[in-house]
């Protein structure tokens, strides 16, 4: 079995022999540091339209430029999705660029003209799919809650 953590330069490969074997390639980008309910709920959601999920995280030290000093809540790990792929930069548009997926994924939270590598994934013949919001479901408000819960005690 192929490893699931890859580099850019291995994933492109994979991306390739993919298409070769004309399978529909999902893509999804995120810090995803506290993997939660309203991100499973996106993964199923990516997965159901396509073959192969590719999911993009930001790796530990971009976690901390986004989202402060205290994250990643948990440093970047494999998990349950076909191929991870971490970066450093503050999008991955090279990532999105290099791969062109049939299907670039986001979340509802997120705007259309939001989307990095939007216009490059629908140039080259894909779609992008927002998947609905799950609401009370972000790891900023479960961070809160925790916080508030600890405060009272």
């Amino acid at each position: 079995m192929e490893k699931k953590i890859q580099n850019l330069k291995s994933i492109k490969k994979v991306r390739l022999s993919l298409k070769g074997q004309e399978k529909t390639v999902v893509f999804t980008n995120g810090c995803f540091d506290l993997l939660h309910s309203g991100h499973v709920f996106l993964f199923r959601e990516a997965k159901k339209l396509g073959d192969v999920l590719i999911v993009a995280v930001n790796d530990d030290a971009s976690v901390r430029k986004i989202k402060g000093p205290r994250r990643p809540i948990f440093p970047l790990r494999e998990q349950f999705i076909d191929y991870l792929i971490p970066f450093s930069q503050e999008t991955p548009k090279e990532i999105i660029s290099s791969l062109l997926p049939d299907v670039l994924v986001k979340g509802g939270d997120w705007n259309m003209d939001e989307v990095v590598g939007r216009e490059d994934v629908i140039t080259a013949g894909g779609k992008v799919v927002l998947i609905p919001h799950f609401e009370g479901q972000s790891t900023s408000q479960i961070l809160s809650r925790i916080i508030e819960s600890c405060k009272k005690k």
